[in-house]
């Protein structure tokens, strides 16, 4: 949502925003459709609009979209795009059409340059926690990236490390630039909060964000007849998580204590998280850890996994504990949630240093990326400022003799 609305404020000869049709080939959208379906999808993810407002006027715009396609509307727009006198960027910064190599190739073919925004590699390195399918997928993606890309955003100097193992098999390795993902702040409406000490946790109900190790520790809270903190847990049902979903539907000890939310609207998560004694997060991998980021940014205390990416984005301030250490999550929890914590309050101390990464540090090295693809400079008001730059890395050169082919994935080009 930031990229598009980033670009949608631009004007409409710098950027042109496609989609790729169900036969595999990318066409041109309209520029005012595109416009509706973010106001449309904003109004749900910020507010919790009712559906009749939102959701479902998000889905007629896209089955609008998916009927144009199928006409083959907008195919022409876009190689008259291609054709113009710009040199145009491909920059794709989902996952999704990376792992098809001819429908970008062919748009590398057509004259423009491939830039993708890689987020992860958990399918290959964790295939355990993902579904069977997508690991073949990633190892696709990766190989349209090695092959096609002419430059490569990640999300942390963590991704970086492994994408750089994960390419170099490949022979190939495209400059690189490191971009933390920013944050923003959302106007929080005035709803109860719980009266009690609590927590949250935040991310889909998956094996890989470890809400087992919480729901064990919060029933042995319970068998022992404490009174203790709330867990809630924000976020929608994954997958393969069998053992949870049966702790949180069958387990009476637990009911009272663990609230299972769902998918709530931003403005309520950003609320209940403000008032949290502190963001839980013991998952086993991350790319880059969003809501650690988010949470600082509240100024709510963060207890995480100890994983070289959450201490990129947290780096002094959060508490990092192994995900596999219960009775170090439960003495830290049981601390936290004391009025009088002291190592809660020391880490409110540690946080008045921490820096917010903001989106427009990110932008500053998606433009310097951008130009160095395409050879131009940046003008002068356009050029990163060092301070802006903070995590940012040099892009790396791809090594000579490297193949000059590369696909092509999503919007805005």
């Amino acid at each position: 949502m930031a990229y598009a609305r980033r670009w949608l404020a631009r004007p409409e000869h710098e950027c042109t925003f496609t989609a790729q049709s169900l036969w595999g080939w990318f066409a041109a959208l309209p520029r005012d459709r595109v416009a509706a379906l973010l106001d449309a999808l904003e109004a749900v993810w910020d507010h919790g609009a009712p559906v009749g407002r939102g959701l479902r006027q998000a889905q007629r715009i896209a089955l609008s979209l998916q009927a144009g396609l199928a006409r083959g509307a907008g195919r022409a727009a876009l190689r008259a795009r291609l054709r113009g006198p710009r040199q145009t960027v491909f920059l794709l910064v989902s996952h999704r059409s990376l792992d098809r190599h001819g429908p970008i190739e062919a748009l590398r073919r057509a004259g423009a340059r491939f830039v993708p925004l890689i987020h992860d590699l958990i399918p290959l390195t964790h295939p355990e926690y993902t579904r069977a399918p997508q690991v073949g997928r990633h190892a696709a993606r990766i190989a349209t990236t090695a092959a096609l890309a002419d430059g490569i955003i990640v999300n942390s100097a963590a991704t970086e490390a492994v994408l750089l193992d994960h390419l170099a098999p490949h022979g190939r390795v495209p400059p690189i630039t490191v971009a933390p993902l920013g944050t923003r702040k959302i106007r929080m409406p005035s709803a109860p909060l719980p009266t009690e000490p609590y927590f949250v946790c935040l991310g889909t109900v998956e094996p890989r964000k470890n809400h087992q190790l919480l729901l064990h520790l919060w029933r042995d809270l319970a068998m022992e007849g404490r009174n203790g903190p709330r867990l809630l847990l924000c976020g929608r049902r994954g997958w393969e998580n069998e053992n949870v979903l049966d702790l949180l539907e069958r387990c009476s000890a637990l009911r009272g204590l663990v609230l299972e939310l769902g998918t709530l609207p931003d403005s309520r998560v950003t609320e209940l998280l403000a008032g949290a004694r502190a963001l839980l997060f013991p998952s086993f991998a991350e790319g880059y850890g969003l809501p650690v980021a988010e949470a600082l940014a509240l100024g709510v205390p963060v207890l995480c996994s100890d994983l070289p990416a959450l201490r990129e984005v947290g780096g002094g301030v959060p508490e990092y504990l192994d995900p596999l250490d219960g009775p170090g999550w439960r003495r830290a929890i049981l601390d936290y949630a004391r009025p009088d914590s002291l190592r809660r309050a020391a880490q409110l101390d540690r946080l008045r240093d921490w820096r917010t990464p903001g989106w427009d540090a990110h932008f500053a090295a998606v433009d310097e990326m951008l130009a160095q693809v395409t050879g131009k400079s940046l003008p002068s008001h356009q050029q990163p400022h060092p301070a802006t730059m903070r995590g940012a890395r040099a892009a790396r050169p791809a090594p000579m003799g490297a193949a000059a082919a590369a696909r092509v994935g999503a919007s805005p080009a």
